[in-house]
């Protein structure tokens, strides 16, 4: 009933690893440490800035792993999303709260761009956040928020993966799909019934 997806779910498992812990680390460590060691908050803006930068190749490359991953395991799952009960719901769950992570991680890049800028003591990079729509202080503050949800959407999708592994346990996958023919049963007995 269930084959081997080893390497996908490497890739998947991996990159969703390090997603969640670089998020959850610069939080807590990078953006805690910065705030600690500058001595003004341009210095300490700048030490954050100058971490998350260096992270964001490490961070892109971990999403891209967690992304192949896990279109890879779609694809080699497609039939229990069908006819497995529960299994189309988590992948729907997932794939929701996939892109609610892309989506916070994006704009806590663009949030803390236009801090790296601001902080800057290049004249070009000062010019440069002039023409930024959000004043700096409200690219702080919103980022003081935004850079919780990386860690906490992440974390739902590691949960989610728990899920997932649970329902391919071949107990799990036997009774999902005797509930999914339970509920299909009368759609296909009317539309195969002789009088149609």
């Amino acid at each position: 009933m269930s084959e081997r997806n080893t390497v996908l779910r490497s890739l998947h498992d991996v990159g969703l690893a390090a997603w969640f812990g670089g998020s959850l680390m610069g939080a807590v460590g990078l953006n805690g440490a910065a705030k600690a060691q500058g001595n003004s908050w341009e210095e300490g803006a700048r030490i954050a800035s100058t971490g998350w930068a260096m992270w964001v190749p490490v961070g892109a490359a971990a999403i891209g792993v967690h992304l192949v991953g896990s279109t890879g395991l779609l694809a080699a799952n497609a039939t229990r999303v069908v006819t497995q009960q529960g299994v189309a719901a988590s992948t729907i769950a997932k794939t929701v709260l996939t892109g609610a992570a892309l989506a916070a991680t994006a704009y806590t890049r663009v949030l803390g761009k236009t801090i790296e800028l601001a902080s800057s003591g290049n004249p070009q990079d000062a010019e440069k956040a002039e023409h930024i729509p959000v004043d700096t202080g409200q690219a702080e503050r919103r980022l003081s928020y935004a850079q919780w949800a990386v860690p906490a959407l992440t974390c739902g999708l590691i949960v989610l993966n728990a899920v997932h592994s649970e329902q391919q346990r071949p107990a799990q996958q036997l009774y999902g799909m005797l509930r999914r023919a339970r509920t299909l049963a009368p759609y296909v007995v009317r539309h195969w019934s002789p009088t149609h």
